[in-house]
């Protein structure tokens, strides 16, 4: 007889009971002998069910044990800047009586909708969850660099600027030992996402790790506090993480300048070729990776998008953050690593959220707010900017989205035409936004 033991979790492997052995029939036993023969069979009958009853009833603890999830799980608890909803994990959206539901067959690890003007959010998943961001971290990169050069400044490129670039890096084919301007560096950054011309602004810039030094503190001051910068491109790194609730930050504090919008928003330009003496400097075409804007690659141009970045890593997956409008309304989509792998995964579902998010633009309550840099709101990260249910407060109404201290260029505007009364009568709070204005509003028409 033999019994099912376990070897190791998962698997068994048969082995022999213990059981006596009989006496041969021809040799006479004495009785004496025939009790003690008994009792040594009873005992030993004993042996073999004491051993063999707990293995059997091993067998199903190992059959009951969970198996380890093969997908990554949000925390239990995230960042509650910009709302107490925004912490919790799963999908958060309060909607109102006759609102579309959400997309079906959403399978991004993480996303937001948001209103960039009013900073309203009208629905996320899992909003601060610290994932890998690819070159969606570009657009804190441009934040930060974009302001200290004037796009017609020149720089003759050397060796030492490219190097240092992640193995496979996306390039735009930026030449040792040719000259580019500012302008021509930005193209290469946002349309062809090259971390070569990531390198050499940063280089411009002092050195990559003073431009990473550099983000860091941008990110620190726009609130975005999921963010840790390792590479100034998005290159994999051990450490660097953002959210699509940050790079949702990102874009929105990018969209104020003129530069930023312009650059993001293009879709085709020429990019210089090398240089050589006596002969016309050639150029050559170059796109934008953002197929919700060129429709490349078997995408699909998305009415209304103006920008703005995307990515794409081993280790992120596909990330993407867009603006685009339509009508009156500006939205932001951010989406972090679908599980689907198909073609244009990041972009089909970002294109489903925009949808969804102006059909039902004012048939939700907001979940939470994108909120402003501290040099308006102080640090977000010491107190939560809405209520748990998510709907604004008149405290965090009073606190405005003001300028990021380089454009001057807002407008306050009430709610609805107004100021909004704040219970008691004491004082008035106005509720800022942040206008969009020139190529994105354009684009939406």
């Amino acid at each position: 007889m033999a019994a099912a033991v376990p070897d190791a979790p998962g698997t068994f492997t048969d082995v022999p009971t213990i059981s006596p052995s009989p006496a041969p029939a021809s040799a006479p036993v004495p009785r004496a002998a025939r009790r003690r023969t008994g009792r040594r069979a009873a005992a030993a009958a004993l042996v073999c069910a004491a051993l063999t009853a707990p293995l059997a009833m091993a067998v199903p603890a190992y059959a009951d044990e969970p198996k380890p999830s093969k997908t990554p799980e949000p925390p239990a608890t995230m960042s509650a800047v910009g709302g107490d909803r925004l912490a919790k994990p799963g999908t958060q959206v309060e909607l109102k009586e006759g609102a579309p539901k959400l997309p079906k067959g959403l399978s991004g690890r993480s996303w937001i909708v948001s209103d960039p003007e009013t900073g309203d959010v009208l629905a996320a998943h899992n909003a601060h969850w610290r994932l890998p961001p690819a070159s969606t971290l570009k657009m804190l990169f441009a934040d930060t660099l974009l302001p200290k050069f004037p796009k017609t400044q020149k720089h003759t490129v050397e060796p030492e600027d490219l190097a240092g670039m992640g193995e496979g890096s996306s390039l735009v084919g930026i030449k040792e030992h040719q000259t580019y301007t500012v302008h021509d560096l930005w193209l290469g950054v946002f349309l062809r996402s090259g971390n070569d011309a990531v390198h050499t602004l940063a280089h411009m810039n002092g050195s990559v790790e003073q431009t990473v030094r550099d983000m860091q503190k941008q990110a620190d001051q726009l609130n975005a506090h999921d963010t840790h910068v390792v590479t100034p491109d998005g290159y994999d790194a051990k450490g660097q993480v953002s959210s699509a609730y940050d790079l949702s930050l990102f874009a929105r504090s990018g969209l104020q300048n003129a530069d930023f919008r312009e650059y993001c928003s293009t879709a085709f330009a020429q990019f210089p070729g090398e240089a050589k003496k006596g002969k016309k400097r050639p150029t050559f075409g170059i796109q934008n990776t953002n197929r919700l804007l060129t429709g490349v690659y078997g995408g699909k141009p998305y009415e209304g998008i103006a920008g703005v970045k995307n990515g794409n890593t081993t280790n992120a997956g596909s990330t993407f953050t867009g603006v685009a409008q339509r009508g009156d309304k500006v939205l932001l989509v951010t989406v972090m690593n679908p599980a689907k792998k198909e073609l244009n995964e990041v972009y089909k579902e970002t294109a489903a959220l925009f949808d969804w998010g102006f059909a039902a633009r004012d048939k939700v309550e907001p979940v939470g707010r994108l909120v402003g840099p501290k040099s308006k709101e102080g640090d977000a990260s010491k107190h939560s900017a809405t209520k748990s249910d998510g709907k604004h407060s008149a405290a965090h109404l009073a606190a405005t989205d003001g300028a990021d201290g380089r454009s001057g260029a807002w407008t306050a505007l009430g709610i609805a035409g107004g100021a909004v009364v704040v219970l008691g009568g004491l004082a008035l709070a106005v509720h800022r936004r942040w206008p969009l204005p020139d190529l994105v509003r354009r684009r939406g028409r």
